[in-house]
């Protein structure tokens, strides 16, 4: 497993978190700008930590159009934006995903980067489980232009350990309990109308309930110019599978507390963690 961790000795603290909901469209420059005009809404909230969507740098019209703006690993106009916006916000960044090179010159890896309140990266999450879907004349097959990862990963921040995956992923619980004890699980995603409507909320909480920690799932959420519809519904989920907040279609953001004693109060009232046995 792939852990990023900091000094951090005192107690956590709580915080604000939030997730941005996005209809990206085929133009990178401008989803940067609707990217950042929501993030700054977040923060006006008092976000300290926010979370973009799978693809929110690009929604093409076709598979191949990430390959065209992929970038490589710590360098790229989609890397500086979000360096740059973490550290002018002072706050925790997690970029959804972004297209960066992989071995196969015709693929991208799909990662998830997070970035500290300096403005630093602290953590690389590849897409492990790739998306195959096909019924009538609805089809996606990411392993197309995709490499898969291999490597789960979390990171540290103040308020506690945050997990990374990204939307299909949510389907595998094997992917969470490699994390080992998260105290928040980042999920941005792309699902499709079709899968959402009928799996979306009922997998988010799960995965919030069986690792009893907070879940933030920053979704795309409409009708996209390539003719996608994805399900959207970003939300917040507490330990005890409760939502906090959502956000059914269209850009904007959800938003709420962090809170540390709600988790502490579910892991002693019900210690499923400590019972495990496998």
């Amino acid at each position: 497993m792939t852990t990023l961790s900091s000094d951090l000795t005192h107690k956590p603290s709580n915080a604000r978190i939030a997730a941005v909901q996005m209809i990206s469209t085929p133009r990178v420059d401008d989803n940067l700008r609707s990217a950042a005009r929501l993030v700054a809404e977040a923060v006006a909230q008092g976000a300290e930590l926010v979370a973009l969507p799978e693809y929110f740098p690009i929604m093409g019209m076709n598979d191949g159009d990430k390959v065209k703006v992929r970038e490589a690993d710590g360098r790229g106009p989609i890397q500086d934006f979000l360096a740059e916006t973490a550290s002018r916000h002072a706050i925790w960044l997690v970029g959804g995903s972004i297209p960066l090179m992989a071995d196969n010159p015709d693929k991208v890896l799909n990662s998830s980067v997070a970035y500290n309140p300096q403005g630093e990266r602290v953590a690389r999450y590849d897409k492990i489980h790739l998306f195959g879907f096909q019924k009538g004349a609805e089809r996606y097959n990411e392993s197309a232009t995709i490499e898969a990862g291999s490597l789960p990963v979390a990171f540290d921040t103040p308020f506690g350990r945050v997990g990374l995956s990204i939307c299909y992923d949510l389907r595998f619980p094997e992917l969470y309990r490699a994390l080992g004890v998260t105290d928040l699980l980042v999920i941005p995603a792309a699902f499709t109308e079709t899968t959402g409507r009928a799996h979306w909320e009922i997998l988010l909480r799960a995965r919030a309930i069986e690792n009893q920690c907070f879940l933030l799932a920053a979704a795309q959420g409409g009708r996209h110019e390539n003719g996608r519809e994805t399900h959207g519904n970003s939300m917040l989920i507490d330990p005890w599978g409760d939502i906090l907040d959502r956000k059914l279609k269209g850009p904007g953001i959800v938003i709420g507390e962090f809170d540390h004693a709600r988790i502490a109060e579910i892991r002693a009232s019900l210690p499923a963690l400590k019972h495990r046995v496998m």
